[in-house]
């Protein structure tokens, strides 16, 4: 199955949201770390992924219509190569804002993690942000830089920059679906994203 949405937005920039609005309108399942976690196929998988292995990106995605998140965000250079007739997808946010959210969740989760081979650890800690996951100004320079490649390596009629509180007038005229006859999903907000892990010691 080929993908047919791919999304190259940062966690915490509403993905969870997009995964479900996306299923909503028939692009689903969706992938998204959330399939990763209780997956040891997707654990595998994605791990050898973000340990250097040559990607079976079909394999990666098999059962899946659309992406979102990490792991997957981190590769959309390379997924978006593989089908290139797919729509990209550009989540973002306010910079401060999306910094915020990052580091009351997600870096929480990684500074956390008793496994480096996670991929909290090897691939976001360390690829995405080089590293250096205690460092805020590094940590929003790589959000903004991924921001502006994505926005660089594609036209307007192939990429969607969505941002949080856009609805769903702009997300369907671009995948060219009828819009909803309800709310726009909101879903794992901060509190809620701290409930879920509070228990957790690794991403996948």
């Amino acid at each position: 199955m080929a993908l047919a949405v791919i999304s190259a937005g940062f966690g915490r920039t509403g993905t969870n949201s997009m995964k479900t609005a996306l299923e909503l309108l028939g692009f689903g399942p969706c992938h998204h770390m959330k399939e990763v976690r209780p997956s040891e196929s997707q654990t595998r998988i994605w791990r050898a992924i973000a340990a250097g292995d040559t990607p079976d990106w079909d394999a990666a995605f098999t059962g899946f219509k659309a992406s979102v998140d990490w792991p997957s965000a981190f590769y959309w250079r390379q997924i978006s190569a593989h089908w290139p007739k797919a729509k990209i997808l550009l989540t973002v946010r306010d910079s401060e804002s999306w910094y915020r959210s990052m580091e009351n969740t997600i870096l929480q989760l990684i500074k956390r993690s008793t496994d480096p081979e996670s991929l909290g650890v090897s691939l976001i800690g360390k690829q995405v942000f080089g590293g250096d996951i205690e460092n805020r100004d590094t940590i929003i320079a790589a959000y903004e830089r991924n921001t502006a490649e994505v926005q660089a390596a594609f036209g307007p009629d192939h990429l969607l920059t969505y941002h949080i509180g856009d609805g769903w007038e702009p997300l369907c005229e671009f995948l060219g679906v009828p819009v909803p006859d309800q709310d726009f999903p909101r879903t794992n907000s901060t509190a809620e994203f701290q409930q879920m892990t509070a228990n957790i010691t690794n991403t996948a």
